[in-house]
């Protein structure tokens, strides 16, 4: 049984120009041949499918949507699944989620990770792949596409809840495969906490874990005799002010995975919306040199955590402006200079702190959130 998985799909932009125009061999003719000789092809649909009438949420950061012709191009290239636990599902609000089902219906696509609640959401996707079954489990790490028990969305990870989740699949199919949608954007590595997550999931029963969400290609570990791919990367997402300021934005790979006694992989490294529209295809041996390097990294434990310890070191400034009284694009870029002195005491900081770190604490926290705004 052979699957492929790919990373993030949001066709906007000029993708969306091209889609209109029903031109899709031009987008994704490049990886049509290499779909057709798979048993079972899954991609991360990164957006809400919307006819036009769906009211975007309120929520940081961009609200992602296309029309039909994003979910055509998927069934012209020949994808069989998408999963739905991501950021962006639920970003025009219930009417949007159901709009993106009834489109993947519509074309015969499976739909794993998103529903109408969360008992929807949360449902392992069975599927028979010649004589043998496959068990797919899909989540997305917190944010504002959360489905509840009377609201629609996408999966949450909640290791215990994907515990039972992987114990439940093991008695039901042959292999069990986790995607999550997880990590820091534009940031190659796990995160120490990723890993702990990840490696669990193989302890609990799981086959193969693969990311997504950075818009950068990571590397991957075989963890007891299992793979982990920390993340694949961008797959079709046209963003030019991105591809320019973070060149790992362009580039990713499928994997295609051979289910047997040993879980054997095969990497397809690409190159996508850049300067030229569409997905290129490139040497296997492309990036080869980067992912064994990241490789490295994840696994040997000191190293992660020094990487961590500097990437959280140069975000500190973007972080603690979310927790300054002033707000404004003028304050966050004196701040960002150095040019407005912060008004945050140390006291402040500590409860801050404490707040966040403690988990009992941060729940109040979360609730007061939601509930007042």
């Amino acid at each position: 049984m052979n699957v492929l998985i790919a990373g993030d799909y949001c066709p906007q932009n000029r993708v969306t120009e091209e889609f209109n125009k029903q031109n899709y061999e031009r987008i994704l003719g490049g990886v049509k041949n290499i779909l057709q000789n798979v048993d079972y092809s899954i991609v991360n649909f990164e957006c809400a499918v919307t006819k036009g009438n769906e009211r975007p949420i309120t929520k940081l950061g961009p609200n992602l949507q296309c029309g039909e012709a994003g979910v055509e191009a998927l069934k012209w290239a020949g994808f069989d699944c998408v999963t739905l636990a991501n950021n962006h599902f639920r970003d025009y609000g219930d009417e949007g989620v159901k709009s993106t089902l009834f489109y993947f219906e519509k074309y015969g696509i499976d739909t794993v990770g998103g529903g109408i609640s969360i008992k929807d959401a949360s449902k392992i996707f069975y599927k028979q792949v010649g004589d043998k079954i496959l068990a797919i489990i899909n989540c997305c790490e917190h944010e504002f596409t959360i489905a509840t028990h009377d609201r629609s969305g996408s999966n949450p990870l909640n290791p215990i809840q994907q515990f039972y989740a992987i114990q439940s699949a093991k008695k039901d199919a042959d292999y069990v495969l986790v995607i999550v949608h997880g990590g820091h954007e534009h940031y190659q590595l796990p995160s120490i906490r990723m890993q702990e997550i990840y490696r669990f999931f193989i302890d609990a029963g799981a086959d193969v874990v693969v990311n997504h969400h950075q818009h950068c290609y990571s590397g991957y570990e075989i963890y007891k005799g299992k793979p982990i791919f920390y993340g694949i990367g961008n797959f079709c997402f046209d963003n030019l002010g991105f591809a320019k300021h973070y060149s790992s934005w362009k580039y990713g790979y499928m994997v295609e995975l051979e289910f047997s006694a040993i879980v054997k992989f095969k990497l397809y490294p690409f190159e996508q919306c850049g300067k030229k529209l569409g997905i290129k295809l490139l040497e296997e041996n492309a990036f080869a040199d980067n992912v064994k390097k990241l490789n490295n990294i994840i696994g040997n434990r000191k190293q992660l955590l020094n990487a961590q310890e500097k990437y959280y070191a140069s975000e500190i400034k973007e972080v603690l402006s979310c927790f300054q009284p002033f707000r404004s694009r003028l304050a966050f870029g004196l701040r960002r200079f150095g040019l407005m002195p912060s008004l945050m005491s140390k006291s402040w900081q500590y409860a801050l702190y404490n707040y966040i770190l403690c988990e009992s604490h941060r729940d109040k926290v979360e609730y007061f959130l939601e509930n007042y705004r």
